[in-house]
């Protein structure tokens, strides 16, 4: 069990940044020599620290460097409303091990946390080694406190489940439970394109859409839980039914789903010769399948794009305006449309938003990918795992 507050501290700055001496962590942590001998050989007897050798030699005696105990292992589970990522890493989020499968998120909790587990077992196989945690990123509202999630639009039969103590059980470790869209948020700041930065927006384009907003390096959830649920922003009274059962909501235009539907209509009405193509060979069309007919010079779905795209950047846009960001990364399944996608979000933004907020605002695409959840979520266990349990 963590006892005190610097052990935690000291555990995340080794996290953070690697091996490091005594004299380099009392410094950080602004702790006398004393104090963090004390804590080290503590964690030590816990199992959690141990000697990485000596550092590189500056003329005197060398000092010894302390590490994450090399056999902990945290386990990050991305949960998305069409397949599931679950990747082992060591106790500095480095990735060991990742796999990921189709999985409709409508069987249900029982089902899916199953196949996490069973998931689980299989990446743990190729790093073998002591269960620090789990995280797990859901696709929907989530009461990050209780663990569980709220009334989530795309997840039948989920509300108010008990994740995090269900998958505990099943893992006999702590769990992290989390919005999908936040634990990329933290995988892009701690890992990818957004690395370092303490201000920034993550947008996840996927069959639906949300928003991760990390300020002052940690995740902002708000009270409740649902800030960033910009999926749900209404752009039209008239528009066209959403997933939530209102009306004219920004995921109800662009996104997966949405996508699917705008291209099956291009493809009945002969509108796009490749997308009738598609669905007379597949008996359907998908978002993925819209961002192919864009790179073939498909007219249709090139304005899908486009259109899709000019929503988005309009209510990006209010957020750099409010937020003032100092990046966006774009990421997610229908982010794979790429640079067409990037080029009207980002015309969006720079021409709705003030030049002071977008002057050196990155508008970019994930370098992540599908890991950027699986990362986040080990990074959210381990700051539950350095928290409470060892």
């Amino acid at each position: 069990m963590i006892e005190t507050r610097h052990q935690t501290e000291l555990l995340a700055l080794l996290r953070d940044e690697g091996p490091m001496s005594r004299v380099e962590l009392g410094e950080r942590l602004e702790l006398p020599r004393a104090r963090v001998a004390a804590e080290v050989t503590r964690l030590g007897e816990l199992g959690l620290v141990e000697v990485a050798g000596p550092s590189a030699s500056r003329g005197g005696r060398r000092s010894t460097l302390l590490r994450l105990a090399g056999d902990l292992r945290i386990l990050g589970v991305d949960v998305g409303a069409t397949s599931v990522g679950v990747a082992v890493t060591d106790a500095g989020c480095e990735v060991l091990g990742y796999t990921v499968e189709d999985c409709d998120i409508r069987q249900g909790p029982h089902a899916v946390l199953a196949r996490v587990v069973e998931l689980a077992e299989k990446v743990r196989q190729d790093a073998p080694g002591r269960l620090l945690a789990a995280g797990i990123g859901l696709p929907g509202p989530v009461a990050f406190a209780e663990g569980m999630p709220v009334a989530p639009p795309i997840m039948p039969g989920w509300d108010r489940f008990a994740v995090r103590d269900h998958l505990g059980g099943l893992l006999h470790c702590p769990v992290a439970v989390d919005n999908d869209v936040n634990a990329m948020a933290l995988g892009e700041r701690h890992s990818g394109v957004a690395r370092s930065l303490d201000d920034l927006i993550f947008v996840k384009v996927g069959t639906g859409i949300g928003c991760g907003i990390v300020l002052g390096g940690k995740v902002y959830r708000g009270v409740a839980g649902t800030a960033g649920d910009i999926g749900h922003i209404r752009l039209d009274d008239y528009g066209p039914t959403c997933a939530c059962g209102e009306v004219g909501c920004l995921e109800a235009y662009f996104g997966g789903s949405a996508l699917a539907r705008d291209a099956l209509t291009l493809a009945r009405s002969g509108r796009s010769a490749f997308l009738a193509g598609v669905l007379a060979e597949n008996g359907e069309v998908t978002a993925h399948d819209v961002g192919l007919a864009a790179a073939s010079g498909d007219f249709g779905a090139v304005n899908l794009i486009r259109d899709g795209g000019r929503r988005l950047g309009q209510v990006v846009a209010s957020l750099v305006s409010f937020i003032n960001p100092g990046m966006v990364v774009i990421g997610g399944g229908v982010a794979q449309l790429g640079h067409q996608l990037l080029a009207e979000v980002r015309s969006a933004v720079y021409r709705r938003s003030l030049p002071l907020a977008t002057g050196n605002l990155p508008i970019v695409l994930s370098e992540l990918g599908d890991t950027a959840g699986v990362i986040g979520s080990a990074w959210s266990a381990a700051d539950r795992a350095f928290t409470l349990s060892s």
